[in-house]
Formats: C-alpha cells, sequence, structure tokens
C-alpha cells in the first residue's frame, strides 16, 4: 500500500475563535482494517456529513473518511455567515440565461438557508447558536447602494422576493453603529452560526445514526473495481458501490482527490476577532445580531459574537496564515469602527475559499460510480450543506435539477501553474479600486 502524505499534517490554522470557544469533538478513529459501504464520502466538511445523514436516511450505509479531523478545513475556519446568494447575482443569471433559471437558483439558494435550520433541529446542534436575524449589505458609496437598490428590486418584481428592505444612511448607522456607510439593503432570510459547532454537531449526529466517519484517514487512492470503487488509506481499505468527493478547496491535499483542485481557484481569507467589547461599547455596535456585508469589490463582512467583532475578508495570498493579511483587516475594520481602535485583537485566523470560473459551486456525477460537489466561492455554510441533500439523491439514481450547479459545467482552470500570481493580480487591482472610491 502507498505511504500516506506527510505534507498536509504540516498544515494547521492559528487558533480561531471557534476552536476557542467549540464544544469538544468525539473520538473518531482512523480507518483499521478493510470497511465495505454503499458509499464512501472523502471529506467530512459540511458536504460530506450531511450526504452521510441524507443517504443514512434513505437506506443506504455510508462510510466517511477524513484525512485530518471533521472542522479542519473550510467547514471549521470560516465566518459562519448564512446567505441565500451565489457569486453571480441573480439578474445576472437572467440576462446570461433566462428568467427561469435565475428563479431556479433563488430556489436552491433559498433551499440551502432552510437546510441548516432543518439540520440543527435533527440532530440537536443547540451549540451552533443558529440565527436568522438576516443581514445588511452595507453600500459604501452611492454607485454601488444604488447597484443594490437596483438588485432588490429586481427581486421584488422577477421573482416576488419579499425579504429585501432598503435602508438609508441613518438606518444603517442605527444598524452598525458606523457612519461610514450611506445605505444599505436589508435580507431578512440570512443568519449567522457558530460554524465549528455546527460542523462537530453534524459528526454527531451521523454517528448516532450508526455512520463510521474515520478521522486521520487520509484517501491515498481511489479506483474502479468490477462492482464499484476502492479507496486506499494509510492502514485499511474501503469498498462500496459509489463514492462522493466532497474536499472542496483542501482537494490537493490527499492523491486520490487532488485532480479535482485543478477546477478551483484558490483564494485565502482572513478572520480577526477583537476581545471582548465593554457592554456600553458592544450595545453600540452591530446591536441587532444580524451580519454585515459591504459593498467593495474585496469585500470585508462583520458580525458580533458573543460581545466581540468578528471581522473578515478576502486579501489574504500565499499558503499560510498573513501577518499581513490581518493588520489590513484590523485597519479596514478599524476605519469602520474607529471607537474600536483600542480593542486588542484575541484571534487571527484564516482559511480558502475555492472558487471556480463560472462563479457558482457544481454537483453531481462524474461517472457512473462517482459524485463531487465543490466550489463555493465564499458562500458555503448553507449551499455546502445542500449539496449533501443533493448527493445523496444522485446516489439513489435521480437526477434532480440543480440549475447552473450541474457538475458537466464545471471547467478545468487554463493556466493552472499561473492561478497564485493570477489570483494576486487581479485582487490588487481590485484593492486599487476600492481605495480611489471605484
Amino acid at each position: 500500500m502507498t505511504a500516506a502524505p506527510t505534507s498536509w499534517q504540516a498544515l494547521d490554522a492559528a487558533p480561531s475563535l471557534w476552536r476557542a470557544t467549540a464544544s469538544p469533538l468525539q473520538a473518531l478513529p482512523p480507518l483499521a482494517g478493510d470497511a465495505l459501504a454503499d458509499v464512501v464520502i472523502i471529506g467530512a466538511g459540511y458536504t460530506g456529513l450531511s450526504a452521510a445523514h441524507h443517504l443514512a436516511a434513505s437506506g443506504l450505509a455510508p462510510v466517511v473518511l477524513e484525512a485530518n479531523e471533521p472542522g479542519w478545513g473550510a467547514s471549521g475556519r470560516n465566518g459562519g455567515v448564512i446567505t441565500a446568494k451565489f457569486r453571480l447575482s441573480f439578474p445576472a443569471i437572467a440576462a446570461s440565461h433566462s428568467r427561469g433559471m435565475a428563479k431556479r437558483m433563488y430556489d436552491i439558494a433559498h433551499e440551502a438557508t432552510d437546510i441548516v435550520a432543518e439540520l440543527v433541529d435533527a440532530h440537536g446542534i443547540t451549540d451552533a447558536g443558529l440565527t436568522r436575524a438576516g443581514q445588511v449589505k452595507a453600500a459604501h458609496n452611492h454607485e454601488t447602494l444604488a447597484y443594490a437598490v437596483k438588485e432588490a428590486d429586481w427581486l421584488r418584481a422577477e421573482l416576488g422576493d419579499t425579504t429585501m428592505t432598503v435602508l438609508d444612511a441613518g438606518q444603517v448607522r442605527e444598524e452598525t453603529g458606523s457612519a461610514g456607510f450611506v445605505g444599505g439593503v436589508l435580507n431578512a432570510g440570512s443568519g449567522g452560526i457558530h460554524p465549528l459547532n455546527y460542523l462537530r454537531g453534524l459528526a454527531r449526529g451521523v454517528t448516532a445514526q450508526g455512520i463510521p466517519v474515520h478521522s486521520r484517514t487520509p484517501a491515498l487512492g481511489l479506483r474502479r473495481e468490477a462492482a464499484g470503487v476502492l479507496v486506499e488509506t494509510p492502514r485499511g481499505t474501503v469498498r462500496a458501490k459509489q463514492a462522493i468527493i466532497a474536499t472542496n478547496g483542501y482537494s490537493d491535499l490527499t492523491p486520490a482527490t487532488r485532480d479535482y483542485q485543478r477546477t478551483l481557484i484558490p483564494f485565502r481569507s482572513a478572520i480577526i476577532a477583537t476581545e471582548k467589547l465593554s457592554p456600553n461599547l458592544a450595545a453600540s455596535v452591530m446591536p441587532t445580531g444580524r451580519t454585515y456585508s459591504e459593498t467593495k469589490r474585496m469585500m470585508r463582512w462583520f458580525r458580533m459574537v458573543d460581545g466581540r467583532i468578528v471581522f473578515g475578508g478576502r486579501g489574504a495570498f500565499g499558503k499560510t496564515d498573513s501577518a499581513s493579511a490581518f493588520a489590513a483587516l484590523h485597519k479596514a475594520m478599524v476605519g469602520i469602527f474607529p471607537q474600536v481602535a483600542d480593542v486588542p485583537l484575541a484571534y487571527s485566523w484564516s482559511g480558502l475559499v475555492a472558487m471556480t470560473l463560472d462563479s457558482v459551486p457544481h454537483v453531481g456525477r462524474v461517472d457512473d460510480r462517482v459524485m463531487v460537489a465543490m466550489g463555493y466561492n465564499g458562500a458555503g455554510v448553507a449551499m455546502s450543506s445542500l449539496m449533501g441533500r443533493y448527493l445523496a439523491a444522485f446516489a439513489r439514481g435521480e437526477r434532480p435539477d440543480v440549475g447552473l450547479l450541474d457538475v458537466g459545467r464545471m471547467r478545468p482552470v487554463p493556466f493552472y501553474a499561473l492561478r497564485e500570481p493570477a489570483v494576486r493580480a487581479v485582487a490588487g487591482w481590485y484593492q486599487f479600486l476600492d481605495a480611489i472610491g471605484r
């Protein structure tokens, strides 16, 4: 059997707020020996564990393999924002495809936010702290405000959306505690969650269903056999009728999934969290419990969690955490909230966002035995949870309508070796445009 890779073992995130406040992860021993399953799932993030839950509900027997521990990747490093959107806007989808396609994608996006609540309820994940208080898109200038309002008007007129409310500058100031915005749009259907507690709750829930979840079990090889597939791991194998690849932006960590990384553009996202604010200061900053994003190209987002400001955004580069990225985030946070300039930071961490060429995720069958879902483009908490449901449907032989998410539309990244300098160049241009107010 091939020796286990060691490179992934050295890749570990800086301590995050989520890890510091998470409920304990139950013991999930590595695979030792050989196992049989209806479906072998590679990756124990939201996608893989949701797929396991839905497969078991269908009467199928899955086995889940995780190279590190559940929540080590994007599922434990994200901002915990739940929103019904894609990076590609619904008006843009209608213009490029059809109003019918925009409606289908809108329905998928809202199904995604609903399934998080369903899974939390199904497994009693009370420590996830799920909220559905809404999200405000706060505009940094009148041009971006006009665009956000136009999009909200389109959604109301074309798709019957009643969840969007336009806010003026004073209302956004009351919402955020910041005078740095000219207005905004409130989306009432969005929310927030403790992402690592949600993930660990899913792990507890699926193991309670009798589903084996094996941590520290990298998939070294995946090959076809006469009756299905065989996955090799350092200390055992899994034979199954079908396989699910659910490794997203961390697909290059193990040999069995490495080729899928070529369809993704990795973009490192950084997050900082302050020490707890004083009660008076905390009462003046984001008092509604909503989540917030701004309209700049290098978008920042922010929320209050247990009396702390959690502030994140794109712009970190490389394969490890970046002090310069955290410093840039802190500068941006103080620019929006000057009243917290003297509040120390308590946590800083980062993780990979998996972008795709067409700005939407992809899900479906690669062939008659292998299924995949990945490429969440920075909005993965809800969408990856939903993709588990669709993967289970594909495994049952169904053909769910996934709109533009059809895996047949997934394309490899051209000139893949140049992806990192290309990302830096594009991000640098966006940062320049944001800096000059464009």
